[in-house]
């Protein structure tokens, strides 16, 4: 046997048959008995062989693989990739992944899932300009994941944002709030539409448009916005905040809770994506929720309706958010 990873031709000299018929067992083909599947199988077993899948779909005509761009470190993303995963397996594909991070741009995460002869991708919170996105699409089958654009061939499949950011507002006008800011997020996927959303909320319940206060993807993006807020005069503070999502709704809480201000006693916090550590019993984070089961497998659901039954790109697809209360928010005082 070799020193090195078992191999197809060591499973075939430890069962004793030729390596064709091994590669036919492990392809699920007609051509071996059931005895010789069997064994072929043990052989493997005490060997420890596993096939390379990767390398057997590179030989065939069609690869089936879907490439995923996400951010590393951004905590919805690895939710969404969970889901991503899920509903590939169910149409047959095989996800392939790629991270942004702050030393690998966008662009290269795109180059690398190119070269690994990917038939479809999937961009989560894509940064890309309309034209670069254009230009991917011309190539193979794009969807845009989370990010609403307009760009001639890609799919977008995206959360109702403007709809969660009007039933945050709406829960804490229900508590009795009536000054309640935005912690904005900047140029990230997405913030156009919360901060839309959270206008024509106030705009509608006949509330003041404070300011909104910066913000970001982060928690220490949090924590600067809670300065901001620690620094207003008691009088002019508002009672209650909406964030642009968990973890910079995270940092906020931490930081004014340093500061000595209760939640939600003295303020009442609304984050947005419903992230893992939102739930946890000692954070009980008041949230919008992105159903990331349903994003994932629409995503998928377009790419592979592109590549496996030709149809053109599509309209938006837009998924509703839903408000799930917590710990975080209560009634005015």
């Amino acid at each position: 046997m070799s020193a090195e990873r078992p191999t197809m031709e060591d499973v075939a000299a430890r069962a004793g048959v030729s390596r064709a018929l091994v590669s036919i067992v492990f392809r699920g083909t007609a051509g071996a008995s059931e005895r010789t599947r069997e064994r072929v199988l043990a052989a493997a077993a005490d060997l420890g062989y596993q096939p390379d899948r990767r390398a057997s779909r590179l030989s065939r005509t069609r690869t089936r693989m879907l490439g995923v761009v996400f951010g590393v470190g951004h905590a919805f993303h690895g939710d969404l990739v969970d889901s991503l995963y899920a509903a590939a397996a169910v149409s047959d594909y095989e996800v392939v992944l790629s991270g942004v991070t702050p030393r690998r741009p966008e662009e290269e995460a795109v180059r690398a899932l190119l070269g690994e002869r990917c038939e479809g991708i999937v961009l989560v919170g894509s940064a890309l300009p309309s034209t670069a996105l254009a230009e991917l699409a011309a190539r193979l089958p794009t969807v845009s994941l989370l990010r609403d654009v307009r760009a001639e061939g890609v799919d977008v499949v995206r959360t109702d944002e403007a709809e969660g950011l009007r039933q945050a507002v709406a829960h804490l006008h229900g508590l009795g709030h009536r000054h309640i800011v935005h912690v904005d997020g900047g140029r990230a996927p997405g913030a156009a539409r919360r901060r839309q959303g959270y206008r024509s909320a106030v705009r509608r319940l006949g509330l003041a448009a404070s300011p909104l206060l910066p913000g970001g993807l982060t928690e220490e993006d949090g924590a600067r916005a809670a300065g901001a807020l620690l620094s207003l005069p008691p009088g002019e503070r508002p009672t209650a905040v909406t964030a642009f999502n968990d973890r910079c709704a995270l940092g906020l809480v931490d930081a004014v809770r340093r500061a000595g201000l209760k939640v939600p006693e003295g303020l009442s916090v609304v984050g947005f994506d419903d992230i893992r550590a939102a739930s946890y019993a000692h954070i009980a984070l008041t949230t919008i929720r992105q159903d990331a089961d349903a994003l994932g497998r629409l995503a998928i659901e377009r790419a592979a309706s592109r590549l496996d039954g030709g149809r053109p790109p599509g309209s938006p697809v837009v998924v509703a958010p839903a408000l799930v209360v917590r710990a975080t928010t209560g009634a005015h005082r």
